[in-house]
């Protein structure tokens, strides 16, 4: 217990990590600052713990395995536990590839249990389970369990970035003095002042230093560096069989692989490079593994590796990776193994590990066209990481081994999808048309399919020509074309010019569906045509039938959300714009996050909460270059101006809403942008002084003719009302078609500007009706800027302000998104669990959450429910 010394604050905070419920904590620091130690420490008898090692990091799951044996024992059996086997490899099912369902079944099983979780080496962890631990660590708040997790400072934990975190500095000269001085043999004088400089405060160092008769070499190395040779210095000093047992353990270092004591492991024991647990040698410090590994000539290593791979047949991805490591050149047999290891990890989610291990086949292959298909094949599970880099590089490799037409098209494409998502469309888009016009007359159908993910880039950037350019390569693929995706590259491309062709089509490809993926794209046409009921209702059937699982790469669950929020579903709005956050930055998507912020920041500005909203709009326009990223930046642009304008900064929200247009009046985006156009009037007749939004409304008008849905027509001449002399026959044009009550904040704003027109036209007596019917839609929305201006409108037209029958919108807003989607569910008859994986929250999460809103909405039984919200969309 040494190294606790001078970390006794640290310990303490630990500690209380540990205790309680719901509590994550995240340690890190450089190696040998005394993570280990401190959770040792803190873990109590029973902890279930983990650590990650360099030999495992490409074997899916396997850190998840370890961290859950025990539990999977206990619950042998359960549709949890038969579910993480079969990710596992050890069950006889079929794997699902799904991390956040594996998250959920792990979270159920830890929920019913309890207790605490101790990671430690995490950045060593596979992938796959540091994607379960980040779904763990967001869920646990109402959870019996606690999370505990060591890293080093140097190496990122995808999804864990954004937890609570004490990060152990070195410590103090007293402190430092203090360990020195514990030592059985402290060094004195010019060596222990030697020590003291070199160590630079690391406990390890400081104990490792000192244990060193002489220093020799020339000057001070990093402390790392210097801790690795000593180790290895100490390593060389051991009988041949002693350094042979390290090096195998050093190779092997899997939580399953037994060493039972004997003569040959004495002499590294009493050199305190392991130690025995009971049931297995450890080494005494990842820093001694890695020392004796990398030490070691590759003749010896390679040794090892085959002794291991022999000793782990009966475990084909071990087996297969010890023998990678042995290969000092390229091997066909291994190659086709390390591809079977790669086809397992695939079909259980592992997709870094498959990437990696194809790549590694790859590097093993002799043949020039097989180690370019195997690339290939790298680049496709590369692509599901989201890793547009990674992806590119495996592309770059293809394009330099083969000449193959089909091969390169595919490592093409896998480039273009990967680049996709991130914020390089220019780069994404030129890609990807290269590749559909390759493609066009030897492979129609991927063609298309390549175009209609161009399509999807041309939407994001909104840069000039390129939805024209996407158009025009449709014609030149030959048919017949699938509908589907024809119907989604038109709609994408055109949403307002191909409304008239691909509206009549849509029950037809409601009925023709087939899979999550197609449902999902089928009711994003129809919310990009403007059918957002219908297209609600599509995304509410889709996800009742599949739980479509983490962040789709076209960017479908944010088309979901902005229905939604059309829609007046806000509550559920938020939910969706959350998991898009949370989702793309574990992904490292910062345009999906901005899309979301802007998403999340609509709904607060609406509902008057201006500083958050304009926060999330200010985010996500420093997070994408708003010139080649405009569907977020005129998204952005409407959150600051609607944020402005609550707060009645007119001016600014002017300046910030005519940024949704170009220079010359046209629409930015050629579908968000219309959104715009009634606050742009508003905020333009306030000011009344000279402005442009006249030309840009007429302008609009021009552009949509008779291509606009009934929604666009409304906001044309809700806008035109707001800036005509004589406005009643365009208010009455945008009130005329019942279609629109489906968009209600839309329709309720446009009651109030009618009736705010016929007071000051002295007709009040026909303003109450939209009056009252405006702020009962304001009112259920929690729109409370709209809220308070119709009623000072309603107290000046001399009515009584109707009463609230429903108190269910301002009883849910003292909730969280989250809290209202679950009590939304429960209303609809949704059991716990059914809510649970929904929402891929345990079952007594939901309970929680349920417990804790019920006096809040002022019921008492779920039955109860469905009366309070019969208002609420």
């Amino acid at each position: 217990m040494r190294e606790i010394i001078g970390r006794q604050a640290e310990l303490a905070q630990v500690r209380r990590a540990a205790s309680g419920t719901g509590r994550v904590l995240v340690i890190t620091g450089d190696a040998g600052m005394g993570k280990t130690t401190l959770l040792d420490a803190a873990a109590a008898q029973g902890a279930l713990r983990a650590s990650g090692s360099e030999s495992e990091a490409n074997l899916a799951f396997a850190g998840l395995h370890q961290l859950l044996a025990p539990v999977l024992r206990q619950a042998a059996g359960t549709a949890e536990a038969s579910r993480l086997q079969c990710a596992f490899g050890i069950g006889d099912g079929e794997p699902d590839p799904d991390v956040m369902g594996l998250g959920l079944a792990a979270l159920r099983l830890l929920s019913d249990t309890g207790g605490l979780l101790v990671i430690d080496d995490a950045h060593w962890l596979d992938r796959g389970t540091l994607d379960v631990l980040a779904f763990l660590a967001r869920r646990i708040e109402s959870e019996p369990l606690n999370l505990l997790i060591g890293a080093r400072d140097d190496r990122p934990l995808p999804g864990l970035d954004r937890l609570p975190t004490l990060r152990l500095e070195p410590l103090d000269d007293l402190s430092a003095n203090q360990v020195l001085d514990a030592l059985p043999q402290a060094p004195a004088g010019a060596r222990r002042l030697r020590v003291l400089a070199e160590a630079g405060g690391n406990p390890l160092a400081l104990a490792e230093l000192a244990a060193v008769p002489q220093e020799t070499g020339p000057g001070p190395l990093a402390t790392t560096e210097r801790l690795e040779k000593i180790f290895a210095a100490r390593a060389q000093e051991l009988p041949e069989r002693t350094r042979e047992l390290l090096l195998e353990l050093a190779a092997a270092d899997a939580p399953d692989a037994v060493h039972a004591p004997g003569a040959g492991w004495e002499p590294a024991e009493r050199a305190g490079l392991v130690r025995w647990t009971g049931s297995r040698f450890r080494f005494r410090h990842p820093l001694v593994r890695s020392a004796l590994y990398h030490s070691a000539p590759f003749e010896h290593r390679r040794r090892a590796h085959l002794a291991l791979g022999e000793a782990t047949r009966d475990e084909p991805d071990r087996r297969a990776w010890h023998l990678a490591a042995a290969a000092g050149e390229p091997d066909e047999d291994v190659a086709a193994l390390m591809e079977s290891t790669a086809e397992r990890a695939r079909r259980r989610g592992g997709y870094v590990a498959a990437a990696t291990a194809l790549e590694r086949a790859a590097d093993l292959s002799p043949d020039r066209g097989e180690r370019a298909r195997r690339l290939v094949l790298a680049a496709n599970s590369a692509l599901l990481t989201a890793q547009a880099g990674w992806v590119e590089d495996l592309a770059a490799r293809v394009v330099e081994l083969t000449d193959d037409p089909e091969l390169l098209a595919s490592a093409e494409l896998r480039a273009g999808q990967a680049l996709t998502v991130t914020t390089r469309h220019d780069a994404a888009f030129a890609q990807l048309s290269r590749t559909a016009s390759a493609l066009a007359q030897r492979d129609p159908d991927t063609a298309l399919s390549v175009l209609a993910t161009a399509a999807v880039v041309g939407y994001y950037s909104a840069e000039p020509g390129r939805n024209d350019r996407v158009l025009a390569a449709l014609p030149e693929i030959p048919g017949p074309h699938d509908p589907v995706t024809r119907a989604w590259v038109l709609a994408v491309a055109d949403p307002a010019g191909s409304r008239d062709e691909v509206l009549p089509q849509l029950p037809d490809l409601t009925a023709a569906e087939s899979g999550p993926g197609r449902a999902i794209a089928v009711a994003t046409i129809a919310w990009l045509l403007d059918e957002t009921s219908f297209a609600v209702r599509l995304f509410e059937q889709a996800f009742d039938r599949w739980r479509v699982r983490g962040p789709l790469p076209e960017g479908l669950g944010c088309a979901q959300g902005w229905a939604l929020f059309e829609y007046g579903a806000w509550a559920r709005t938020r939910v969706v714009a959350a998991e898009s956050v949370s989702s793309g930055a574990r992904a490292e998507l910062p345009h999906v996050v901005a899309g979301a912020k802007t998403m999340d920041g609509a709904v607060l500005a609406l509902q008057g909460q201006a500083g958050p909203a304009r926060e999330l709009g200010t985010a996500a326009l420093s997070m994408v270059d708003p010139a080649s990223s405009r569907m977020v930046a005129v998204r952005a642009r409407y959150v600051l101006g609607i944020a402005a304008a609550s707060e009645g900064d007119h001016a600014t929200a002017y300046a910030q809403l005519r940024r949704a247009f170009t220079p010359d009046g046209d629409f930015l985006h050629h579908h968000q942008s219309a959104v715009a156009l009634p606050e742009l009037a508003a905020a333009a007749a306030r000011l009344g002084e000279p402005h442009d939004a006249e030309r840009i409304v007429l302008r609009a008008a021009r552009r949509l003719g008779d291509d606009a849905s009934p929604r666009l027509r409304a906001l044309v001449e809700h806008a035109r009302a707001l800036l005509a002399a004589e406005p009643e026959q365009h208010f009455t044009a945008a009130l005329a078609d019942p279609r629109t009550e489906q968009w209600p904040f839309e329709r309720a704003r446009t009651l109030l500007h009618q009736a705010e027109w016929l007071r000051r036209a002295r007709r009040i007596a026909e303003a109450r009706a939209p009056l009252s019917a405006a702020l009962e839609t304001f009112r259920r929305l929690g729109a409370h800027p709209w809220v308070a201006r119709a009623e000072a409108e309603l107290r000046a037209a001399g009515a009584a302000e109707p009463r609230e029958e429903h108190a269910a919108p301002d009883a849910l807003a003292e909730l969280s998104p989250q809290q209202q989607e679950i009590i939304r569910l429960a209303a609809r008859g949704f059991t716990n669990r059914q809510i649970g994986d929904r929402m891929f929250l345990s079952p007594r999460t939901v309970g929680s959450h349920l417990y804790r809103s019920f006096p809040k909405l002022g019921v008492s039984t779920r039955n109860q429910l469905r009366d309070l919200l019969q208002s609420a969309r």
